[in-house]
C-alpha cells in the first residue's frame, strides 16, 4: 500500500488563473468567495504573474470543498478550465498547429501554469507519459492534484479537433470510496496510491490538430512568455542549502533557524523571508528531515534508540519518541523491530 506523508510540507505555487477559476465556480454555486476564502479576488489582468503559495491554494480548495460538501471539487474545477484561466500558456497551446507542438511548449513554459513538482515527458512503448515528480516529504493532497490533472486533460480536449482521452491516469493519493466519477471524467482507467501522479496517452494523439492554429500569434505569445518567465521570482537552491545545513547541524543538537541562518551568512529574518517566498516553513522542513533520517537510522541494528535521538538533535529520547509517534503512529521501537525483521509496513 502507498505511504501517505503528512501534508506538512507543501512546495510550489499556483497561478492566479486557477484561483480565479475557483472564485467563478463558487459564485455559480451562489457562494460569496471573498467571504468564504477570506481574500480578495485576483486581478483580472495580472497576466498570471500573481502566484499563491501552494499551502494557501490547498487551504482554499479545502474550504470550498467543505462548504460545498463536494470531495470531487478538483474534477469540477478542471472541467471548467479555459485558456483565460491558463493565461499566456493557454493561448500558446491554442495557437499551435498540432498537440505535439503544444506539449513541447509545456516543457518550456510549465512555470507559468503551475510551479510545483517537476514535469517529465517521456515515451513508454506506444504511449506518451507525463509524470509529475513526487519529491519525498511533499504532499499536495487530492484536491490540488486532481484539479491540476483534470485541468490539463480538459484543456487538451478543449483545443483538440477530435475527441481525446488518456489511456491511464495515476494519482499518488489514497483511493476514494467511489472511483467511478474519475473514470467517467478521464474516460480511462484511473489508479490511486501510485508512486507518482501521471498521465499516459497514445502517441497517435500527438498528431491531433488544434482547432485554431495561428503561427504569427504563437511567435508573439512565445516572446511574451519568455519575458514573463524573467519576471517570475527565480527559483534558487535556498531549500537545498537549508536542508544541507540542517543535516550538518542536527548531529550537534543545534538545528535551529538562527544557527542555519548564521551558517548561510544571512540574518534569521532574511532566511524566514526567503523561505516564505518559496512557500516553505522552516519547522516543517526540520521535521521532514528528522523523520526521514529516523527511518534510515532505525534500519541500522548497530544504533540504540538513545543514540538515534541524539543524532537527530533531541536532548531526550522521550522527546524523540513523542515526535516519531506523531509522524507515524508508531513508537521508534516498534518501527525498528519492523525494519530489522524485514517487514516494512507501508502507511
Amino acid at each position: 500500500m502507498q505511504k501517505f506523508p503528512q501534508p506538512d510540507v507543501i512546495k510550489g505555487f499556483a497561478p492566479s488563473g486557477l484561483v480565479r477559476l475557483l472564485f467563478e465556480y463558487l459564485k455559480k454555486q451562489d457562494i460569496d468567495p471573498v467571504a468564504l476564502l477570506g481574500i480578495p479576488a485576483p486581478e483580472p489582468f495580472d497576466r498570471g504573474l500573481r502566484r499563491y503559495p501552494m499551502q494557501q491554494w490547498r487551504a482554499m480548495l479545502q474550504l470550498a470543498s467543505d462548504r460545498l460538501n463536494d470531495p470531487l471539487l478538483g474534477l469540477r474545477l478542471g472541467g471548467n478550465i479555459t485558456a483565460t484561466h491558463l493565461g499566456v500558456m493557454g493561448y500558446i497551446f491554442s495557437s499551435c498547429r498540432y498537440l505535439a507542438n503544444a506539449l513541447i511548449r509545456l516543457k518550456d513554459y510549465h512555470r507559468l501554469v503551475y510551479e510545483t513538482s517537476k514535469l517529465h515527458i517521456g515515451v513508454q512503448g506506444s504511449d506518451l507519459t507525463l509524470t509529475w515528480e513526487a519529491e519525498p516529504g511533499y504532499y499536495h493532497g487530492p484536491l490540488v492534484d486532481e484539479c491540476a490533472i483534470a485541468s490539463f486533460v480538459q484543456f487538451v480536449r478543449n483545443i483538440s479537433s477530435k475527441p481525446i482521452s488518456p489511456s491511464q491516469v495515476c494519482f499518488i493519493n489514497k483511493t476514494p470510496p467511489d472511483i467511478q466519477p474519475y473514470i467517467d471524467f478521464f474516460g480511462c482507467p484511473v489508479l490511486f496510491e501510485q508512486p507518482v501522479n501521471s498521465i499516459r496517452a497514445s502517441l497517435w494523439h500527438l498528431a491531433t490538430r488544434i482547432h485554431q492554429p495561428d503561427e504569427m500569434l504563437l511567435q508573439m505569445l512565445e516572446q511574451l512568455a519568455d519575458a514573463m518567465l524573467l519576471e517570475l521570482p527565480q527559483t534558487n537552491n535556498i531549500e537545498q542549502l537549508v536542508r544541507q545545513s540542517i543535516v550538518r547541524l542536527i548531529h550537534d543538537g543545534r538545528p535551529e533557524l538562527e544557527q542555519v541562518a548564521h551558517e548561510l551568512n544571512m540574518t534569521a529574518r532574511t532566511l524566514r523571508r526567503r523561505l516564505d517566498e518559496e512557500g516553505l516553513n522552516y519547522r516543517a522542513l526540520l521535521e521532514n528531515i528528522r523523520k526521514h533520517l529516523a527511518e534510515h537510522y532505525l534500519s541500522d541494528p548497530r544504533l540504540r534508540l538513545s543514540e538515534i535521538a541524539q543524532l537527530l538533535g533531541y536532548s531526550e529520547q522521550s522527546t524523540f519518541n513523542r515526535a516519531f509517534r506523531r509522524w507515524t503512529g508508531q513508537t521508534p521501537h516498534e518501527r525498528q523491530q519492523q525494519l530489522l525483521h524485514g517487514h516494512r509496513k507501508e502507511r
